[in-house]
């Protein structure tokens, strides 16, 4: 059983982070979403760059994968979905509306409202690298950049929750302390 699962296919830098933060982290394919080889985790994370086909094959088995990735949410879950670096997106298999526009945009991120996923930006200095902002969602807004628009969003379903983001930068500690301490280990 592991804290934190990456959807990837080769090391990423994350893994030394996540041993840095005192979390166990387990990198698995996005080809086993919901069959019995992929550990039970409280974090499933879809790293920067997972539609796009020059750095990994993420995508394809995200979307295959529908199914299982809401089933995590649902039973107290937390997905957190970084960029796909392409040029526009339609995040179709998370549970609810979110379009993606790519677009080099460091920026200041504004807080709207109070949510514990702002905690993934905690103590980054700004300019903080960001790589788009979402063109279109029902979730609710939680960070926006210098013009209004949205980088990170959450979606509360069921016990748990999905974080999307465009923030290009490595997530802070406080967002996973909360994470790993207030959740269970769930089964993708």
């Amino acid at each position: 059983m592991s804290d934190v699962i990456l959807l990837w296919d080769c090391p990423l830098l994350f893994e030394k982070l996540f041993l840095e933060y005192g979390l166990e982290c387990t990198r698995a394919l996005s080809t086993s979403l919901g069959t019995p080889y992929l550990p039970a985790c409280k974090v499933l994370i879809a790293p920067t760059g997972f539609a796009n086909r020059q750095y990994t094959s993420t995508g394809t088995g995200l979307e295959r994968g529908k199914r299982a990735l809401e089933r995590f949410v649902e039973k107290g879950g937390t997905l957190l979905v970084f960029s796909p670096l392409v040029p526009e997106y339609e995040y179709e298999w998370l549970p609810f509306s979110l379009k993606y526009v790519m677009e080099e945009n460091p920026c200041t991120p504004h807080p709207v409202g109070a949510h514990d996923a702002q905690k993934l930006v905690e103590g980054i200095q700004p300019p903080v690298g960001c790589d788009g902002y979402f063109s279109e969602t029902d979730a609710d807004v939680v960070l926006e950049d210098d013009n209004g628009r949205p980088i990170m969003v959450v979606k509360e379903i069921g016990n748990g929750m999905v974080v999307a983001t465009t923030v290009h930068e490595l997530p802070a500690a406080g967002f996973f302390e909360c994470r790993v301490t207030c959740t269970k280990k769930v089964k993708v």
